[in-house]
């Protein structure tokens, strides 16, 4: 199992949480984004830079993801191609993603997106706050005993 970071967008505290877990449980962790990113020194962690442009970093997340890997995005399209092959997609406020929650959340996204279209005014994510940093780290601990047993 590989853990990808669908980093351009992804918290820092949430890196951070993710450097710490790569070392204590020695697995794989690549953050792909379409500029440099600051790692530390690590055998577990290194980083992959893609072009820029729409969804590039998210098609090389897919096509290099396999079966069993978990990806870090808050990209619902990206978490549904991923669980489609048969990974695992948590996002950085705590919720996994899996086969049972996947399309309701891509319907909600998509109705959003369509509302937004249409002019209504949405409202957008709360601010990312410690409980969703501690709702992150729990849920990451939670995957990563249930996978690693």
């Amino acid at each position: 199992m590989q853990i990808w970071i669908d980093a351009d967008a992804c918290p820092k505290p949430i890196k951070e949480i993710l450097f710490r877990a790569a070392e204590r449980v020695k697995v794989s962790l690549i953050l792909v984004a379409n500029k440099p990113l600051s790692t530390p020194a690590s055998r577990y962690i290194r980083s992959m830079i893609v072009a820029s442009g729409m969804d590039v970093a998210d098609a090389t997340i897919v096509e290099l993801l396999q079966p069993g890997d978990l990806v870090i995005t808050a990209d619902i399209p990206l978490a549904a191609l991923v669980v489609d092959k048969g990974g695992h997609a948590l996002n950085p406020r705590g919720e996994l993603y899996d086969r049972d929650n996947i399309r309701e959340r891509l319907a909600m996204r998509d109705l959003m997106d369509e509302l937004r279209g249409s002019g209504i005014d949405t409202g957008g994510p709360a601010p990312f706050n410690k409980q969703d940093r501690t709702a992150f780290a729990n849920q990451l601990d939670r995957f990563l005993a249930s996978q690693l047993k």
